[in-house]
């Protein structure tokens, strides 16, 4: 009997090292003390864009990489296609008055989309992965993803990394524009959108 109770420790053991050894590991990550305190995350994982892009393609069917800008977004501002799928944490609805207001930031109330965790379950089964299984969000300037991480953190998702700078990058008053971000980074982008990635009512 003892024997066969370590024999069941050790092939859980084995399994447990193997299923963590599977997983991808990005090859660096953003330093924590240097993100914004509207970026921060219950998890602490961040990527930069060029950490995010490297991470995605060497790991392209292991890692689940979301847009989750509103779907006029990427009409406007672009997309990069290596996205697995645009799934909105936030859309504001028609009737502006249904707009909560948020004290803090002087604008509109970031409000959770309905959809936002069934569609990221559904994306992420259609990719065959868990939610053990590392994903990537990444929004216009890393403020809604950094909620989006920690919805998700909070349904039991493992591995969700942040997009620092998001998309478009973060606003420099200096500068007088936004700066950083993914289309900043020289990474790919376009306006070319494929209607498999793009959110749909379902």
């Amino acid at each position: 009997m003892k024997r066969v109770l370590q024999s069941l420790l050790i092939a859980a053991l084995a399994a447990m090292i193997g299923i963590a050894q599977a997983q991808p590991v990005p090859a660096a990550t953003f330093d924590p003390k240097q993100v914004r305190e509207e970026e921060r995350t219950k998890l602490n994982l961040y990527l930069t864009p060029k950490q995010a892009y490297d991470f995605v393609t060497g790991n392209a069917k292991k890692v689940l990489f979301l847009d989750v800008r509103t779907r006029v977004e990427p009409i406007y501002i672009g997309w990069t296609p290596l996205i697995d799928a645009l799934v909105p944490y936030v859309e504001y609805p028609e009737m502006y008055a249904d707009w909560g207001w948020d004290e803090n930031r002087g604008a509109y109330k970031y409000e959770p989309f309905n959809d936002f965790a069934p569609e990221v379950a559904r994306r992420l089964k259609e990719k065959g992965l868990t939610k053990d299984d590392p994903v990537v969000v990444m929004c216009r300037s890393g403020d809604r993803s950094s909620r989006a991480a920690n919805l998700l953190t909070d349904l039991g998702y493992k591995r969700v990394y942040s997009v620092v700078g998001g998309f478009e990058g973060v606003w420099d008053e200096k500068a007088g524009k936004r700066v950083g971000g993914w289309k900043g980074s020289g990474l790919p982008w376009n306006y070319d959108l494929e209607k498999s990635k793009m959110y749909f009512v379902r």
